[in-house]
């Protein structure tokens, strides 16, 4: 029988259904736990393998993946566009930062490229798209909107805080902005109270992400499992987890300059960084 690929819309259409299946599928993978794995505590040198291993994958897969994740710059540019044009000139750092709080969603397509390497199985950025095809990518979609509901929160806690500190007039310019929070009382107030809130988005999305995508595109564990699964690698080595952390944010930080570029190649090294983590923290995977 002859094939044809049809409009990117049916398309689509065809990958959710194959990839979501039925309601019940995804409800019972969102809430069941399945067999939950054995974990391991990490190390220093855990986290160095991974940052090795990732920066392998990266390069063996370069053009791929600098392709497929040119679409995380745009993304990012053209939230801070709607920012600056949008009297929301306040709100850029904030959405800057908080590509750390959506990281662990955006980069599934380099976890499977990862493991199809790992597999011996082709691993272009085409073949990074056959998660869409996983029974497991409607429950890991579930999971990316609500690591989408914790930025907007964030972008909104961002806002009030910036409405209690310096507003609620809006600054006329960028310089004007950067002067007041830089030399002023109320500037000085905002950093302190924003940097430690927008630290404690940051390590709970952390503690309960650590291995979550991962490990769903991995076992049949569920959404709840993976988020215990997460929390558990976490709470057995609570600081290798928080240097992790740290890892991840200054490289995304990294990645923002200049105009978000960076991230076309931060974003898939991290990506595939926590493929090799994940091996590593959760016993038996893969």
């Amino acid at each position: 029988m002859v094939q044809t690929i049809g409009n990117p819309i049916s398309w689509g259409i065809r990958q959710l259904g194959a990839a979501g299946g039925d309601v019940a599928g995804v409800t019972r993978r969102m809430g069941g736990t399945g067999d939950l794995p054995k974990v391991r505590a990490l190390t220093a040198a855990d986290l160095r393998m991974a940052l090795r291993l990732g920066l392998r994958d990266f390069g063996a897969l370069r053009t791929d993946v600098i392709a497929a994740a040119l679409l995380y710059p745009v993304a990012g540019a053209c939230l801070v566009w709607a920012a600056w044009h949008g009297a929301l000139l306040h709100l850029i750092f904030p959405i800057a930062s908080g590509f750390a709080l959506i990281g662990p969603a955006a980069a599934i397509g380099f976890y499977e490229m990862s493991r199809r390497r790992e597999a011996g199985l082709p691993a272009g950025w085409l073949d990074g798209l056959r998660v869409l095809t996983s029974p497991a990518f409607g429950v890991m979609f579930v999971g990316a909107m609500m690591l989408a509901a914790v930025f907007f929160g964030w972008l909104l806690t961002a806002y009030f805080i910036f409405q209690a500190t310096m507003g609620p007039e809006i600054p006329a310019s960028a310089a004007v902005f950067a002067r007041e929070v830089l030399t002023t009382g109320a500037g000085w107030t905002m950093i302190a109270i924003g940097i430690p809130v927008g630290a404690v988005f940051a390590a709970v999305v952390l503690a309960t992400t650590i291995v979550a995508f991962p490990l769903l595109l991995d076992r049949d564990v569920g959404l709840a499992g993976a988020v215990v699964t997460s929390w558990r690698v976490t709470r057995a080595a609570p600081g290798i987890v928080l240097v992790w952390g740290a890892i991840v944010a200054a490289l995304l930080a990294l990645g923002t300059v200049p105009l978000f570029l960076g991230l076309a190649v931060a974003l898939p090294v991290l990506g595939h960084a926590s493929w090799h983590l994940y091996r590593r923290a959760v016993e038996g995977a893969a």
